[in-house]
């Protein structure tokens, strides 16, 4: 503002309109935190506190439970605990640390009434620990901005005692986590407590991976080390890798199109999908100062499809981009600005190009290996009466072997058949399908495949007692559903 305007304005009538306490902290609980993006946040602050250990700990004692994070940084003095206190210590115009992980500095706060209605924070500088509180229901009873000199409990404050320096934060009145009504299904709300704390220990493992990786830092999450998860698989050379620079250098991206199915172990496989699987893992990673921001998202440029499945594109951006890629209170929103959207679009399109022909290789490369054969399916559709039907395949390799191995039983594995067949919910799997396509498993997914390879080692068998080669077994076996799906399994046979 221009002094000229500032003399104009001192000349007018003003009135202080503070916001209510009680009414601005309830607002403050809706910014759409979940329990993992609110930890994360926390996180974030005992990194720029420059602490190596970060101790994560989920308490259960029914309404009483407690979520505490304890760290060995720098701490605070008692004057600079009450400005952390602060609901909004920074200016997000404000120059900062190129390492800065923060912006608005508001994350401790709405991060921790996102989720409970007491928040005590205490911190060791010197010799001595500060502690003090925010809590909802007293303000709710004062409508004042008052702080509360509430201490700890004591095992709290013995834990933080021990390091030289560190800062403890301790949430309580976990009314969004815990259920606060009366007589609730105590097990059944402790099961759910700690399947939480596993959702939040898997994503803190995804969104720091590159700073427990670069051994920057140590998560424990209930007195346990949390491995970092990396969605780049970076140590397997079968990943195809390509660079590419933004916006004079400043925006970093490396597209990565991990390795085929067949060229991981079961191990592997399985950890490399994360969170929500393979499917829904596809997609921009978005970093800023190596802490993931986005996860697996096309960024509304492209759909998330099966075959693209092993597309996954890293982007590192400096704090310095945050207004420009409109990056939210909770670090879990970025949006490309318009100069460079198209440039990434492009981008991702050669990276999924990559993707589909590595996803589709395997398969291809072993059918023109092998002699072609006739594709047995296991599901046929056919017309009855003008109407659409499903019935299983008689002719599928798989399926008459099982109703020829026993002659006594096939009339009733035949009915058997027919009463799937009759009552396959054809109209849910639609539905379901087309909500949530990612969510949708494949054949065998998830479940063990020794008693698919047992099936699949006895055909084999079977074709070369009846006079054919191996290539020959092995080429008829890729024509049959399931068997299809597997090509790795197929190769080993001998």
């Amino acid at each position: 503002m221009k002094n000229q305007e500032l003399e104009l304005y001192k000349n007018l009538p003003s009135h202080n309109v503070p916001p209510r306490a009680d009414a601005m902290i309830e607002n403050l609980r809706a910014m759409g935190y979940t329990i993992q993006t609110a930890i994360a946040d926390l996180l974030d602050n005992c990194i720029a506190a420059q602490a190596k250990n970060i101790w994560v700990n989920f308490d259960w004692k029914l309404q009483s439970s407690t979520i505490s994070i304890l760290d060995d940084g720098c701490g605070m003095t008692n004057e600079e605990l009450i400005e952390a206190m602060r609901p909004s210590t920074k200016n997000p115009n404000e120059l900062r640390d190129s390492k800065d992980l923060g912006r608005f500095g508001l994350g401790l706060k709405t991060a921790s009434f996102s989720q409970c209605r007491q928040l005590t924070v205490a911190s060791k500088k010197t010799h001595d620990i500060s502690y003090w509180a925010w809590d909802l229901d007293y303000i709710k009873q004062t409508k004042s901005w008052d702080l509360i000199n509430l201490k700890p409990q004591e095992h709290f404050i013995i834990q933080l005692d021990k390091l030289a320096t560190g800062t403890l934060v301790v949430w309580e009145k976990l009314d969004r986590v815990v259920s606060q009504k009366k007589n609730i299904d105590e097990e059944k709300s402790k099961a759910n407590y700690y399947a939480l704390a596993e959702t939040v220990k898997k994503h803190l493992a995804m969104v720091f991976h590159r700073y427990i990786e670069g051994k920057k830092i140590k998560i424990f999450f209930n007195n346990r080390e949390i491995e970092s998860w990396d969605p780049f698989i970076k140590g397997n050379s079968y990943s195809q890798i390509t660079e590419d620079c933004l916006q004079y250098g400043t925006v970093k991206v490396k597209g990565y199109v991990l390795p085929h199915k067949s060229k991981l172990t079961e191990e592997e496989y399985k950890k490399a999908e994360g969170i929500h699987g393979w499917n829904a893992q596809q997609g921009f990673y978005i970093y800023r100062n190596e802490r993931l921001l986005v996860a697996g998202d096309w960024l509304g440029m492209f759909r998330k499809e099966d075959h693209y499945k092993l597309a996954r594109i890293m982007v590192d951006l400096p704090n310095t981009t945050d207004d420009a890629w409109q990056l939210d209170i909770k670090k879990s929103v970025a949006i490309p600005p318009q100069e460079i959207k198209e440039q990434l679009r492009a981008i991702a399109g050669r990276v999924r190009t990559q993707a589909v022909e590595v996803f589709r290789h395997k398969g291809k490369t072993i059918l023109r290996k092998y002699p072609n054969n006739q594709f047995q399916p296991i599901w046929q559709e056919k017309i009855r009466h003008g109407k659409r039907f499903y019935e299983i395949n008689r002719e599928n390799e798989v399926v008459k072997t099982l109703l020829e191995s026993s002659k006594e039983a096939k009339t009733a594995i035949n009915q058997l058949l027919r009463f799937v067949e009759e009552a396959i919910p054809i109209e849910l799997i639609m539905i379901k399908q087309s909500e949530e396509p990612a969510l949708q498993g494949k054949a065998f997914e998830d479940s063990n495949h020794d008693g698919m390879r047992e099936m699949m080692k006895l055909l084999f068998q079977s074709l070369i007692k009846n006079g054919k080669t191996e290539e020959q077994a092995k080429g008829y076996l890729m024509s049959i559903e399931p068997f299809n799906l597997y090509p790795q399994y197929v190769e080993t046979l001998s």
